[in-house]
């Protein structure tokens, strides 16, 4: 899924740790349990407009993205403080993946286009092997732009979670 739901989902997490566990028990479990929700997050993705590539050519994937953006960068600037920790375990993930793995295997790939290096790195191997062995029997919806209603009442409720949990109580 998207930046903001795996922001969404951490905050949870970190909310939920510290509330029932104590220090260093609050910590390690935010961490641990923010990481694997990366995992749970994106192997049901497939249920969400979430196209594996870019789609330039397609309006509504380009629309849908600005949105997203600007919802992923404002969870980001909401809830870095405090909840910084479980973000940043929540999305260490696609931080390597994306930011560090790629790059560097695509410059690798220019010079041997045939090249496998990195792809042993991945963590998102993880991801599809929990997709294939628990998620197998969810619809795959992630071509499909009517997926974005699903993401979009996830947002929503996660959203409200956080607000009945108490969540954005640092900003009063």
């Amino acid at each position: 899924m998207e930046t903001i739901t795996h922001n969404l989902v951490a905050v949870v997490i970190q909310i939920l740790c510290f509330s029932f566990l104590i220090f260093p028990w609050n910590l390690i479990f935010t961490i641990v349990f923010s990481f694997i929700s990366h995992i749970i997050v994106d192997a049901i993705s497939i249920i969400t407009y979430h196209t594996p590539d870019v789609q330039k050519g397609d309006k509504f994937w380009i629309f849908w993205h600005y949105i997203i953006y600007v919802l992923s960068l404002s969870s980001i600037i909401v809830f870095i403080i405090p909840y910084w920790l479980s973000m940043l375990f929540a999305n260490i993930m696609d931080l390597w993946d994306w930011l560090t793995l790629r790059p560097i295997q695509k410059k690798i790939r220019k010079k041997t286009p045939e090249s496998k290096w990195g792809d042993k790195y991945y963590f998102h191997r993880i991801v599809d092997w929990v997709r294939e062995k628990l998620f197998f029997w969810l619809p795959k919806r992630n071509y499909k732009k009517s997926g974005i209603l699903i993401e979009i009442v996830l947002i929503i409720v996660f959203i409200l979670y956080i607000g009945f949990l108490g969540g954005f109580a640092h900003f009063f």
